[in-house]
């Protein structure tokens, strides 16, 4: 049950229809627009909404789903019931185009194997109609809507003969126009034309009696005359009777066409039936994907348990504004039925109400709604809703009084499945009186066990909501401070109107405010401030709780990264210690197969002194390949280091590669230095000052020059792409710290690692070790077309 008559106009909820209806392909899907009702059938909800929900996994997919030419063709079928009536060519053809569109939709359903969209295929499941009816029309109507040339042998032949007939008739036209503008009789650049559905000849007016013929036309200024040419008269008259025996012949055809599928008009009305339904929820997918509307856990019994709930037809506003909407967090359940919400004028009492009511309406009627994912949502049997001014002239209502004709109506047919919305309860007249009524209707209400959302301005109902079970207070947040709504929904207590503060922020006289206070009384004053005060500390707290969470966030994402990197150098230390033993086994086993080879051709040859040397010789050559190298330290070249701060125009040496350069720029903690004719940029804390002696011991056949020349050879070859695909992670890593140094040094800022996707292991560690390289400043995915998350972009600092 709804009321009253006029809900859909006072929620809003035509202006959804209107959106659903712009959605749609054709005046089909609008139809049904037209005939969405609202529905207590929880079944029947369901299905509808899941359809909605699997249309808008198709449109949000990467699939082909037909969208072309759902035409309403249900009129012509009406017509094509009389016998003896015929469809035109152009009615057929917008059969033929969308039977097409039918088919296709049900060969998509057919051949989706694994029943991704089950209810949309149960629809397809009601097509009852012949693949054949479609190529009955395809075998007399073409592509374009025309009859075809070989629809029949009498109309191939007429066609025949009428183009061989036009083709003599501009045969000879065309010689008699020659003639004629050689002789000056023409208009210059003139061409034949049709007049009266026969081929004439432009000819100027002086000269119409030159010429024997039949005038057709004359132009608009009467200087040119349309004249048919008296040799051509009996082709012209040949090819119009032609002209009648097809159109005689095409009537026959479409009579017949007709006939074949008289018998099919049943069939073919589910068909329509079934594409108008296609329109319909693909116009609601549409809709929920321009909402981000979900399908939230539904229950059959009555339940809101609604977050992140948007006000659909404000956020469209809004976002056109490139503005935000505020979502609202709303609960009803058994134990909290009723949710009495008060607060300021204009901080979104009544947005928060009709949000509720449009967005039930909506569920109800199988739409999706703008919810968060977790959401729940119920089923109301009816909805009773008291919005806006009723007053009425006709029946001498006042505003009033029609609020408490609605109440009457509430108190006598709510119960537990209602679900009732009163805008700003017991208003309308004087406040001792209005507040009273309006708590024992409240009470009613509450003994009825209806559910219901309502806004107020009176103290007496927040007090009751606060002592009474089932009801609750809820407030829209008040920003104290600045005097500025917050559009947030906060159920638990009671809202303050804010009236004082916001009178003494405009001005209002001092003088007046303390009178007016002395008028309201001390208790109320005192539980004002009260609300105030707490929504202040509310504030407040809401602040450093988002800081612990946010430093929490770091700590656990700090504590993970550890553990993470830990885990990583243990499996790595395994690894290598795995290796090490694996290749000192296998030195052993070559070691004491040669030892075994040797003692063996000793016996062999008994002892012969040359074998004897020669084996020993080879034992000694395998004694030293196994025996490790000692390592040769060579003492590094020692430069003069100069005490002092870098300045401009100093020599300097880069510590960890012993390149020397003179700095030509500084900013902050970087440093341009010229290596030979390369630039690079380099942290002061990598460079030491040297002296100037040392850069003019770099001549050509010095050594340090050679290593010059090797950068700028190695800077020119070097790539910003570095590909580990197929690498493991202790081969991997080395080389991207290189590729990451060397980098550093040429002064690039952009580095590409290409590293796959695969299982997302070798990613991982590549991202985790330049999360705590010091030349990075962050990495990225890159763009999905050049390899999207198999690919890191690196910025450098």
């Amino acid at each position: 049950m709804l009321y009253p008559n006029n809900i859909e106009q006072k929620i809003g909820f035509d202006t959804v229809r209107l959106l659903l209806k712009e959605a749609c392909n054709s005046a089909l899907g609008a139809s049904f627009v037209d005939k969405m009702t609202f529905s207590d059938d929880f079944q029947k909800i369901r299905k509808r909404l899941y359809q909605t929900v699997e249309f808008r996994r198709i449109l949000s997919g990467q699939v082909y789903f037909p969208s072309s030419h759902y035409i309403d063709a249900t009129n012509y079928l009406n017509k094509a019931k009389t016998f003896g009536a015929f469809l035109t060519e152009e009615e057929f053809h917008e059969i033929q185009l969308s039977l097409d569109t039918i088919f296709r939709c049900i060969r998509f359903f057919d051949e989706d194997e694994e029943n991704a969209y089950p209810h949309l295929k149960a629809l397809s499941r009601y097509v009852d109609l012949d693949p054949i009816v479609l190529r009955k029309i395809n075998t007399i109507i073409d592509d374009n809507g025309k009859i075809r040339n070989n629809a029949s042998r009498e109309l191939q032949e007429i066609r025949r003969m009428m183009l061989s007939e036009q083709t003599r008739l501009r045969k000879v036209l065309d010689q008699i126009l020659r003639q004629a503008k050689a002789e000056g009789y023409t208009p210059e650049d003139v061409s034949l034309t049709v007049r009266g559905g026969r081929m004439v000849i432009p000819v100027l007016a002086e000269f119409k009696r030159r010429i024997k013929g039949f005038i057709h036309d004359e132009s608009a200024t009467g200087h040119t005359v349309y004249l048919e040419p008296a040799e051509v008269l009996e082709i012209n008259n040949e090819i119009r009777d032609l002209e009648y025996r097809e159109r005689r012949e095409i009537v026959r055809l479409l009579i017949a066409l007709t006939d074949e599928i008289r018998p099919f008009i049943k069939p073919l009305k589910e068909a329509y039936h079934f594409l108008g339904m296609m329109d319909f929820i693909r116009a609601k997918a549409k809709v929920a994907l321009q909402l981000d509307a979900i399908c939230p856990a539904l229950e059959s019994k009555p339940l809101l348990s609604w977050y992140q709930a948007r006000h659909p037809l404000l956020q469209i506003s809004l976002e056109q504004h490139q503005r935000q909407i505020v979502p609202l967090d709303i609960q009803l359940h058994e134990q909290q039925r009723i949710l009495v919400i008060s607060g300021p004028n204009a901080g979104g009492k009544s947005v928060c109400l009709k949000t509720v009511a449009l967005l039930q309406y909506m569920l109800q009627c199988g739409l999706l709604i703008p919810l968060a994912e977790h959401s729940q949502a119920g089923i109301f049997q009816s909805i009773f809703i008291d919005i806006g001014d009723e007053q009425s002239l006709e029946n001498d209502l006042s505003t009033y009084s029609s609020h408490l004709r609605n109440m009457d109506y509430f108190v006598r047919f709510t119960d537990r499945q209602t679900l009732i919305l009163i805008d700003e309860f017991g208003t309308g007249t004087e406040p001792q009186f209005g507040g009273a009524i309006a708590e024992a209707i409240l009470e009613a209400l509450n003994e009825n066990n209806s559910f219901g959302v309502i806004t107020t301005h009176y103290t007496n109902l927040k007090q009751f909501a606060d002592r009474t079970e089932g009801v609750v207070n809820g407030a829209m947040r008040f920003d104290a401070v600045h005097l500025e709504p917050l559009f947030q929904l906060e159920i638990g207590k009671p809202g303050s109107s804010f009236a004082l503060e916001i009178a003494r922020k405009i001005g209002l006289d001092k003088k007046v405010l303390e009178k007016a206070k002395s008028y309201i009384g001390e208790e109320k004053v005192a539980f004002d401030r009260m609300l105030n005060e707490l929504e202040t500390e509310k504030r407040n707290y809401e602040q450093l709780h988002q800081e612990v969470t946010a430093k929490e966030k770091r700590l656990h994402k700090t504590a993970r990264e550890y553990e993470e990197l830990k885990d990583f150098l243990e499996n790595q230390k395994k690894q290598i210690v795995n290796q090490a033993k694996q290749e000192a086994r296998q030195l052993l086993e070559d070691a004491n197969r040669v030892i075994e080879s040797t003692i063996r051709t000793i016996k062999e040859q008994q002892a012969e002194k040359n074998a004897t040397k020669e084996a020993r010789k080879k034992l000694e050559s395998v004694k030293r390949t196994l025996k490790p190298q000692k390592k040769v330290d060579r003492a590094p070249e020692k430069r003069e280091v100069v005490e002092g701060e870098i300045q401009v125009g100093d020599a300097v040496r880069v510590k960890d590669t012993g390149a020397m350069g003179e700095v030509t720029y500084i900013k902050g903690q970087q440093a341009e230095i010229l290596l030979g004719s390369l630039k690079s940029n380099i942290k002061l804390d990598r460079l030491e000052k040297i002296a100037r002696k040392e850069l003019k011991k770099l001549q050509p056949d010095n050594a340090q020059t050679k290593h010059n020349i090797n950068l700028n050879e190695k800077m020119a070859n070097f790539s910003s792409n570095l590909d580990l695909r197929g690498n493991r992670v202790e081969e991997a890593i080395p080389k991207l710290e290189n590729f990451v140094d060397e980098a550093a040094m040429f002064g690039l800022q952009e580095l590409r690692v290409i590293h796959g996707k695969g299982d997302g292991i070798l990613r991982e560690v590549v991202r985790n070790y330049l999360r705590t390289h010091g030349h990075v400043k962050r990495t990225e995915d890159e763009h999905v077309e050049r390899g999207g998350a198999g690919v890191t972009v690196v910025m450098l600092k």
